[in-house]
């Protein structure tokens, strides 16, 4: 297949790109660096320097690689491109990743519909954003909590309408959890050794992860079977934060991570960090497994965590 990778120098797009090329698929690959075009060469990818907010770029570069699916995995949240990460202020942190999800995704959308794309795969997200009410680990049927008020809610918002207008088209929403794998979480390493990435509370809220070579598989899959729908992207075990962020901070060679009060922690940190830590529900992958086939490298964070820090 011609497959078009929108944004695929990004953290997932390097290790997605590498395996659908393995796989005999003819991949074009964009990035908004022409650095880095020589790298997605590398990877053995057709590379186009392209602005994700530009109409006119986006509909020029689908029409030239008249591809059979376009795999929107467009953001701006490296260090590049939004500075230090902000979690007490994700409507700022991520306000180009928001434009990404909402006017990028608008010009993607009608840049398939102007060359006949026939299909449409996009990212989502799935990590401790389950609604905050029965159970703690939430399937695709689940509604998701958009933390309506708070600073989190533009970008929610923003994956909540990728996924109504994808899954509208017969498209395919992959809802990553939370990444790890090479230079995903590398900030949060950092300030676990520096002791500054404390629990709040009682640590009881819940999170899904997911290794980069893990998601990219799984939407290999969802491009070959023309998947329609949302799929949770995660592992199998969405764990409560007082597990899995010490067994981080330990795989790290830190101390164990210190723990604060939850008023002190939305004072400081906002009220994303507090739900993600105190009130968060994880997802569960049983679709993904059984509609796409899907086989994980890394089952549980817990050998993931442990292989990529050793």
């Amino acid at each position: 297949m011609r497959v078009f990778v929108a944004g695929g120098s990004g953290v997932v797009g390097r290790r997605l790109v590498p395996q659908l090329v393995a796989r005999g698929h003819e991949v074009t690959a964009t990035t908004t660096s022409p650095a880095k075009v020589d790298q997605i060469k590398a990877a053995g990818a057709e590379g186009v320097v392209m602005d994700g907010l530009d109409a006119a770029a986006v509909g020029e570069a689908v029409a030239l690689a008249r591809p059979d699916v376009i795999v929107h995995q467009m953001t701006a949240i490296s260090m590049t491109h939004a500075g230090k990460p902000d979690i007490k202020h994700p409507d700022r942190w991520f306000a180009k990743t928001n434009r990404l999800r909402t006017e990028g995704t608008d010009h993607l959308l009608a840049a398939a519909q102007a060359v006949g794309v026939p299909h449409f795969v996009a990212q989502g997200y799935a990590s401790w954003n389950g609604a905050r009410e029965g159970g703690w680990v939430k399937t695709e049927k689940d509604p998701v909590d958009l933390l309506e008020g708070t600073a989190a809610y533009p970008g929610l918002k923003a994956l909540q309408r990728i996924e109504e207008l994808v899954v509208q088209i017969g498209g395919a929403v992959m809802r990553y959890g939370a990444f790890y794998g090479p230079g995903a979480i590398d900030d949060q390493v950092d300030l676990l050794r520096k002791r500054q990435y404390p629990l709040v509370g009682k640590g009881t809220g819940y999170s899904s992860w997911v290794h980069l070579d893990d998601a990219a598989s799984a939407t290999v899959l969802a491009v070959e079977q023309k998947a329609t729908g949302v799929f949770n992207i995660v592992d199998d075990e969405p764990a409560p934060a007082k597990e899995w962020l010490p067994y981080l901070a330990q795989c790290a060679g830190a101390k164990p991570p210190m723990r604060v009060p939850v008023w002190l922690a939305r004072l400081l940190a906002g009220e994303q960090a507090v739900v993600m830590m105190t009130e968060g529900r994880g997802f569960s992958n049983a679709k993904a497994k059984r509609e796409l086939g899907w086989e994980l490298k890394y089952p549980s964070w817990r050998q993931g965590f442990k292989a990529e820090l050793a």
